[in-house]
């Protein structure tokens, strides 16, 4: 029986109602963003290898244990979520199949080879550092939020110390840093070849960008038609809702 601890409950996936993932309002709680760059990325389906940067308490690598067999990595630095996604792990009986590594992405990581992943997925933080007053009071929320634990060029050239030559990279963020994550990709020879961006409702600016990147790829960026999330009664969209479920 896996122990929680403080303000800890046991919630399921929103993709997968029979698999529990250990949350606290306090710490952490994944979002729709982690979800559909979960099921965005092109994963291999029998084996590889796949490694998820900044993984938080293990979202991303446990729904992709649902859509692949291949070995999952996760690499978290924040002790207590790292915790999390371990215990998560081992509450869906995923210990052979998912890892997770406490550390810092912009160190090398010994237990990490280079240049050896089939894919490398991030859902890193979205807004740029703050002035200290502007922080959160949580520091956990400010280090998922805000670039103070590393910047979006920290990730990106991250995935391209781990991913190999012809392998997969994929993000979610925001649309305002869409030119700045294909300059960045580009600087460290990951080619762009698969984006979409993501609209709460139709009318509304779009609030997500999902884009995949080959390493030392040919130049040919695939637009994706936009994906809107809910209806105008706040009910998912069909196609939202096939993306999410699976059905």
């Amino acid at each position: 029986m896996v122990k929680l601890k403080d303000d800890e409950r046991i919630d399921y996936l929103i993709s997968d109602e029979k698999m529990p993932i250990i949350q606290s309002p306090t710490v952490f709680a994944y979002s729709l963003d982690a979800v559909l760059l979960a099921k965005f990325v092109h994963v291999p389906i029998q084996k590889g290898h796949i490694l998820d940067l900044g993984t938080g308490n293990g979202v991303i690598p446990l729904i992709l244990s649902g859509r692949t067999n291949a070995h999952i990595t996760g690499l978290e630095i924040q002790e207590r979520l790292a915790d999390m996604a371990k215990r998560s792990v081992a509450l869906n009986n995923l210990s052979e199949r998912i890892h997770i590594i406490e550390g810092d992405l912009r160190k090398v990581q010994n237990e990490l080879p280079q240049s050896s992943f089939d894919v490398v997925t991030s859902n890193p933080p979205y807004f740029k550092t703050p002035n200290k007053d502007e922080y959160n009071e949580n520091e956990y929320f400010t280090i998922a939020r805000h670039e103070v634990m590393c910047t979006l060029e920290d990730v990106v050239k991250a995935a391209k110390r781990y991913v190999k030559p012809g392998g997969k990279v994929a993000f979610v963020h925001r649309p305002e840093r869409l030119v700045d994550m294909i300059m960045l990709f580009r600087q460290y020879n990951i080619e762009p070849k698969r984006m979409q961006l993501v609209y709460p409702k139709r009318n509304r600016d779009a609030n997500m960008l999902l884009i995949e990147g080959i390493r030392d790829g040919n130049s040919g960026l695939a637009i994706l038609p936009p994906l809107y999330i809910y209806n105008d009664d706040d009910t998912y969209t069909e196609e939202a809702r096939r993306i999410i479920y699976g059905n």
